[in-house]
């Protein structure tokens, strides 16, 4: 996936040398629906660990390198937050936790996409992405039921930093629809399917099986609204 991204972006440079007379310019914003999927470690039948989506946003500029007709390279630099719902439940008929957590992961992505205008205005558009982790925070609210005094104990904490938890960098791949009145305003819709292992792995031997089990992966889906100068 590495060397598929940096031969893109090296044909881009080319390509954006070679056009510099004919590149668009845009800036676009809007909606995420962030989750996490993959193997996400449910491997002992005493506890489940689920994900569920999470809404946030995305905003960033964008470039239009056109090589035919139909053709385009459109690479893109966007921050983008992320992440999802986190809801972990132990229970092995004699204690019982229960934590609900939101996971905030926010990146820089370079998406570069391919665009196919088969006719005026509409684009089906696919592509590799790279993202750069700038935060991850984690806001979480949790109980514990002590079988053995029969006391549960509550509380919540937010804005702890877990950004030691996850990758520095994350791969994936794009894929979308796109249209674009004839004033430049534009509408997209994305996919952004997550390849790399988020999590970044604890050589502890406590944690050495858990790692195993566990390759949490981005998945986010993005409605987005824009100008094209």
């Amino acid at each position: 996936m590495k060397k598929l991204f940096l031969t893109a972006a090296i044909a881009v440079m080319t390509l954006a040398t070679n056009q510099a007379q004919e590149l668009k310019f845009g800036v676009k914003s809007g909606l995420n629906i962030a989750n996490i999927g993959g193997d996400l470690g449910n491997f002992d039948f005493d506890e489940t660990n689920d994900f569920e989506a999470r809404t946030s946003f995305h905003v960033g500029g964008l470039v239009e390198i056109p090589i035919s007709e139909k053709f385009a390279i459109q690479p893109e630099v966007l921050y983008s937050s992320q992440g999802a719902k986190s809801t972990y439940r132990y229970d092995d008929g004699f204690d019982f936790e229960n934590s609900e957590s939101t996971i905030k992961l926010d990146y820089i992505t370079l998406p570069i996409m391919a665009k196919f205008m088969p006719f005026e205005g509409f684009s089906i558009e696919a592509g590799p992405q790279v993202g750069f982790l700038v935060s991850a925070k984690s806001d979480n609210e949790f109980s514990y039921t002590d079988s053995g005094t029969g006391e549960t104990v509550s509380g919540s904490e937010d804005g702890v930093d877990v950004k030691d938890l996850y990758k520095s960098i994350d791969f994936g791949l794009n894929f979308g629809v796109g249209y674009r009145l004839e004033n430049g305003i534009m509408f997209q819709a994305r996919y952004n399917f997550g390849l790399a292992d988020i999590d970044e792995e604890d050589d502890s031997d406590d944690f050495e099986e858990f790692d195993d089990f566990f390759e949490p992966k981005n998945r986010v889906f993005q409605l987005s609204v824009g100008y094209m100068f």
